[in-house]
Protein backbone atom coordinates (compact mmCIF):
# COMPACT_ATOMS: atom_id res chain seq x y z
CA UNK A 1 0.00 0.00 0.00
CA UNK A 2 1.57 4.02 -1.12
CA UNK A 3 1.15 6.10 1.51
CA UNK A 4 -0.10 9.38 0.30
CA UNK A 5 2.93 12.18 0.06
CA UNK A 6 2.17 13.88 2.84
CA UNK A 7 2.08 10.64 5.24
CA UNK A 8 5.52 9.91 3.05
CA UNK A 9 6.92 13.11 4.39
CA UNK A 10 6.26 12.63 7.82
CA UNK A 11 7.53 8.82 7.68
CA UNK A 12 11.02 10.64 6.68
CA UNK A 13 10.91 13.03 9.17
CA UNK A 14 10.88 10.60 11.52
CA UNK A 15 13.26 8.17 10.58
CA UNK A 16 15.93 11.26 10.18
CA UNK A 17 14.91 12.47 13.65
CA UNK A 18 15.72 8.72 14.77
CA UNK A 19 18.78 9.00 13.52
CA UNK A 20 19.90 11.93 14.73
CA UNK A 21 18.77 11.08 18.05
CA UNK A 22 20.49 7.80 17.66
CA UNK A 23 24.21 9.55 16.46
CA UNK A 24 23.36 11.99 19.50
CA UNK A 25 23.62 9.65 22.63
CA UNK A 26 26.32 7.72 20.33
CA UNK A 27 28.48 10.92 20.66
CA UNK A 28 27.27 11.79 24.55
CA UNK A 29 28.50 8.60 25.47
CA UNK A 30 32.01 8.56 23.76
CA UNK A 31 32.69 12.10 25.04
CA UNK A 32 31.82 10.78 28.33
CA UNK A 33 33.77 7.92 28.37
CA UNK A 34 36.72 10.07 27.27
CA UNK A 35 36.02 12.43 29.83
CA UNK A 36 35.88 10.23 32.28
CA UNK A 37 38.72 8.41 31.58
CA UNK A 38 40.71 11.75 31.70
CA UNK A 39 39.56 12.30 34.99
CA UNK A 40 40.51 9.00 36.46
CA UNK A 41 43.72 8.70 34.80
CA UNK A 42 45.98 9.85 37.52
CA UNK A 43 48.75 10.68 35.11
CA UNK A 44 46.97 13.73 34.23
CA UNK A 45 47.76 14.93 37.77
CA UNK A 46 44.97 17.23 37.72
CA UNK A 47 46.05 18.66 41.16
CA UNK A 48 49.03 20.05 39.71
CA UNK A 49 46.91 21.47 36.90
CA UNK A 50 44.69 23.31 39.25
CA UNK A 51 47.70 24.41 41.74
CA UNK A 52 49.10 26.08 38.47
CA UNK A 53 46.10 27.48 36.64
CA UNK A 54 46.34 30.78 38.22
CA UNK A 55 50.21 30.72 39.34
CA UNK A 56 51.94 34.56 39.07
CA UNK A 57 54.33 33.36 36.18
CA UNK A 58 51.76 32.10 34.08
CA UNK A 59 49.14 34.88 34.41
CA UNK A 60 52.39 37.19 33.73
CA UNK A 61 52.69 34.94 30.79
CA UNK A 62 48.90 35.67 29.84
CA UNK A 63 49.71 39.26 29.80
CA UNK A 64 52.20 39.17 27.33
CA UNK A 65 50.51 36.62 24.86
CA UNK A 66 47.75 39.08 25.11
CA UNK A 67 50.28 42.59 24.74
CA UNK A 68 51.44 41.00 21.39
CA UNK A 69 48.03 39.68 20.41
CA UNK A 70 46.53 42.73 20.36
CA UNK A 71 49.61 44.92 18.96
CA UNK A 72 50.15 42.53 16.33
CA UNK A 73 46.71 43.03 15.74
CA UNK A 74 46.66 46.35 15.11
CA UNK A 75 49.94 46.71 13.38
CA UNK A 76 48.77 44.32 11.32
CA UNK A 77 45.04 45.86 10.15
CA UNK A 78 47.10 49.39 9.95
CA UNK A 79 49.66 47.47 7.36
CA UNK A 80 47.17 45.31 5.89
CA UNK A 81 44.91 48.59 5.04
CA UNK A 82 48.06 50.16 3.10
CA UNK A 83 49.31 47.67 1.21
CA UNK A 84 45.37 46.52 -0.06
CA UNK A 85 44.90 49.88 -0.94
CA UNK A 86 48.23 49.91 -3.31
CA UNK A 87 47.39 46.77 -4.76
CA UNK A 88 43.88 47.66 -5.52
CA UNK A 89 44.09 51.51 -6.45
CA UNK A 90 47.74 52.52 -6.28
CA UNK A 91 50.16 52.62 -9.91
CA UNK A 92 52.22 50.13 -11.21
CA UNK A 93 55.13 50.88 -8.66
CA UNK A 94 52.85 50.55 -5.68
CA UNK A 95 51.00 47.27 -6.95
CA UNK A 96 54.48 45.71 -7.51
CA UNK A 97 55.86 46.31 -4.10
CA UNK A 98 52.39 45.53 -2.75
CA UNK A 99 52.87 42.37 -4.59
CA UNK A 100 56.55 41.32 -3.28
CA UNK A 101 55.83 42.40 0.00
CA UNK A 102 52.82 39.58 0.37
CA UNK A 103 55.73 37.53 -1.69
CA UNK A 104 57.92 37.32 0.98
CA UNK A 105 56.01 37.30 4.04
CA UNK A 106 53.14 34.91 3.46
CA UNK A 107 55.88 32.49 1.58
CA UNK A 108 58.25 32.27 4.28
CA UNK A 109 57.19 30.31 7.92
CA UNK A 110 56.30 32.78 10.70
CA UNK A 111 59.10 31.19 12.98
CA UNK A 112 62.05 31.77 10.37
CA UNK A 113 60.80 35.37 10.24
CA UNK A 114 60.66 35.70 14.04
CA UNK A 115 64.42 34.44 14.38
CA UNK A 116 65.56 36.46 10.98
CA UNK A 117 64.66 39.53 13.48
CA UNK A 118 65.81 38.27 16.64
CA UNK A 119 69.22 37.99 15.17
CA UNK A 120 68.93 41.28 12.83
CA UNK A 121 71.93 42.69 14.47
CA UNK A 122 74.28 39.87 12.53
CA UNK A 123 73.47 41.85 9.49
CA UNK A 124 73.53 45.23 10.90
CA UNK A 125 75.40 45.83 14.24
CA UNK A 126 74.92 49.51 14.67
CA UNK A 127 71.95 51.63 13.45
CA UNK A 128 72.56 55.66 12.45
CA UNK A 129 71.03 58.76 11.09
CA UNK A 130 73.90 61.26 9.77
CA UNK A 131 73.83 64.63 9.04
CA UNK A 132 74.22 64.50 4.60
CA UNK A 133 77.77 65.02 3.61
CA UNK A 134 79.21 65.13 6.70
CA UNK A 135 80.46 62.37 9.37
CA UNK A 136 78.07 63.78 12.21
CA UNK A 137 75.56 61.36 13.46
CA UNK A 138 71.93 62.88 14.70
CA UNK A 139 71.04 59.00 16.15
CA UNK A 140 73.46 56.19 16.60
CA UNK A 141 73.11 52.87 18.68
CA UNK A 142 73.57 48.94 18.98
CA UNK A 143 70.97 47.01 17.13
CA UNK A 144 71.28 44.83 20.04
CA UNK A 145 69.74 47.79 22.37
CA UNK A 146 66.89 48.18 19.06
CA UNK A 147 65.61 44.82 18.18
CA UNK A 148 64.72 43.00 22.10
CA UNK A 149 63.00 39.80 22.32
CA UNK A 150 59.82 41.72 22.61
CA UNK A 151 60.27 44.00 19.63
CA UNK A 152 61.53 41.32 17.59
CA UNK A 153 58.48 39.60 18.41
CA UNK A 154 55.83 42.62 17.66
CA UNK A 155 57.73 42.91 14.41
CA UNK A 156 57.66 39.11 13.05
CA UNK A 157 53.67 39.12 13.77
CA UNK A 158 53.02 42.25 12.92
CA UNK A 159 54.42 41.99 9.25
CA UNK A 160 53.35 38.18 8.86
CA UNK A 161 50.04 39.43 10.07
CA UNK A 162 49.70 42.39 7.43
CA UNK A 163 50.60 40.17 4.55
CA UNK A 164 47.50 38.16 5.47
CA UNK A 165 45.27 40.53 6.58
CA UNK A 166 46.29 42.64 2.97
CA UNK A 167 44.53 39.70 1.46
CA UNK A 168 41.88 39.59 2.98
CA UNK A 169 41.14 43.54 2.77
CA UNK A 170 41.85 43.22 -0.94
CA UNK A 171 38.98 40.67 -1.18
CA UNK A 172 36.66 43.24 0.62
CA UNK A 173 37.32 46.14 -1.31
CA UNK A 174 37.24 43.74 -4.28
CA UNK A 175 33.36 42.32 -3.71
CA UNK A 176 31.96 46.38 -3.41
CA UNK A 177 30.01 46.99 -6.37
CA UNK A 178 32.01 49.23 -8.97
CA UNK A 179 28.69 51.09 -9.47
CA UNK A 180 28.10 52.48 -5.96
CA UNK A 181 31.98 53.86 -6.68
CA UNK A 182 30.91 54.91 -10.19
CA UNK A 183 28.14 57.13 -9.02
CA UNK A 184 29.93 58.30 -5.54
CA UNK A 185 32.48 59.87 -8.26
CA UNK A 186 29.87 61.16 -10.75
CA UNK A 187 28.20 63.20 -7.67
CA UNK A 188 31.69 64.93 -7.55
CA UNK A 189 32.98 62.90 -3.90
CA UNK A 190 36.97 62.64 -4.61
CA UNK A 191 38.90 59.38 -4.58
CA UNK A 192 39.81 59.58 -0.68
CA UNK A 193 35.98 60.73 0.37
CA UNK A 194 34.77 57.39 -1.70
CA UNK A 195 37.44 55.22 0.06
CA UNK A 196 36.68 56.61 3.34
CA UNK A 197 32.42 56.74 2.54
CA UNK A 198 31.96 53.72 0.36
CA UNK A 199 34.19 51.34 0.03
CA UNK A 200 35.65 51.29 3.97
CA UNK A 201 32.61 51.13 5.75
CA UNK A 202 31.34 48.48 3.67
CA UNK A 203 33.99 45.81 3.32
CA UNK A 204 34.34 46.03 6.85
CA UNK A 205 30.94 44.25 7.21
CA UNK A 206 32.64 41.64 4.26
CA UNK A 207 35.85 41.52 6.15
CA UNK A 208 34.92 40.94 10.07
CA UNK A 209 34.06 36.91 9.40
CA UNK A 210 37.77 36.05 8.78
CA UNK A 211 39.41 39.26 10.52
CA UNK A 212 37.84 37.26 13.53
CA UNK A 213 39.14 34.02 12.40
CA UNK A 214 43.02 35.85 11.91
CA UNK A 215 42.55 37.34 15.25
CA UNK A 216 42.41 33.74 16.83
CA UNK A 217 45.35 32.49 14.95
CA UNK A 218 47.47 34.90 15.47
CA UNK A 219 46.82 34.61 19.58
CA UNK A 220 47.58 30.77 19.13
CA UNK A 221 50.93 32.15 16.68
CA UNK A 222 52.49 34.00 19.60
CA UNK A 223 53.36 30.99 21.42
CA UNK A 224 55.58 30.65 18.84
CA UNK A 225 57.73 33.61 20.36
CA UNK A 226 59.29 31.04 23.14
CA UNK A 227 61.89 30.22 20.99
CA UNK A 228 63.19 33.41 21.11
CA UNK A 229 63.01 33.71 25.13
CA UNK A 230 59.88 36.02 25.25
CA UNK A 231 58.40 35.47 28.26
CA UNK A 232 54.83 34.36 27.15
CA UNK A 233 52.32 31.50 28.47
CA UNK A 234 54.17 29.01 26.92
CA UNK A 235 57.47 30.13 27.78
CA UNK A 236 56.55 31.05 31.13
CA UNK A 237 55.31 27.47 31.44
CA UNK A 238 58.13 26.20 30.00
CA UNK A 239 60.06 27.79 32.84
CA UNK A 240 58.22 26.22 35.16
CA UNK A 241 58.23 22.19 33.98
CA UNK A 242 61.78 22.87 33.69
CA UNK A 243 62.28 23.14 37.29
CA UNK A 244 59.69 20.75 38.66
CA UNK A 245 59.46 18.17 35.38
CA UNK A 246 55.57 18.58 35.56
CA UNK A 247 55.93 18.49 31.88
CA UNK A 248 51.94 17.23 30.82
CA UNK A 249 50.16 19.29 33.95
CA UNK A 250 51.60 22.69 32.85
CA UNK A 251 50.55 21.47 29.24
CA UNK A 252 47.55 21.24 30.02
CA UNK A 253 47.18 24.50 31.74
CA UNK A 254 48.78 26.01 28.68
CA UNK A 255 45.68 24.31 26.57
CA UNK A 256 42.99 25.71 29.22
CA UNK A 257 44.21 28.86 28.90
CA UNK A 258 44.24 28.89 25.37
CA UNK A 259 40.50 27.67 24.59
CA UNK A 260 39.56 30.22 26.94
CA UNK A 261 41.40 33.22 25.38
CA UNK A 262 39.93 31.54 21.99
CA UNK A 263 36.97 31.38 23.12
CA UNK A 264 36.36 35.12 24.32
CA UNK A 265 37.82 36.25 20.75
CA UNK A 266 34.83 34.00 19.15
CA UNK A 267 32.58 35.85 21.14
CA UNK A 268 33.93 39.28 20.60
CA UNK A 269 34.15 38.48 16.69
CA UNK A 270 30.61 37.47 16.88
CA UNK A 271 29.41 40.54 18.87
CA UNK A 272 30.98 42.83 16.72
CA UNK A 273 29.97 41.16 13.29
CA UNK A 274 26.39 42.12 14.78
CA UNK A 275 27.19 45.74 15.55
CA UNK A 276 28.16 46.65 12.51
CA UNK A 277 25.39 45.18 10.36
CA UNK A 278 23.42 47.69 12.61
CA UNK A 279 25.33 50.30 11.62
CA UNK A 280 25.44 49.67 7.58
Amino acid sequence: MTLPPAAQKHSRFLQTHRHNIVITLITVALAASVLNSMRKNPNFQWNVVWDYLFAPEILSGINVTLALTVLSLLYGFVIGTIVSFMNVYGNVAARAIANIYLWIFRGTPQLVQLLFWYNLAVLYPTYGLHIPFTQHYILQGSVNDLITPFSAAILGLSLNEGAYMAEIMRSGISSIDLGQIEAARSLGMTKSQVIRRIVFPQSLAIIMPPMGNQAISVLKTTSLVSVISMSDLLYSAQNIYSRNFQTIPLLIVVCIWYLALTSIVGVLQSLMEKFIAKRI
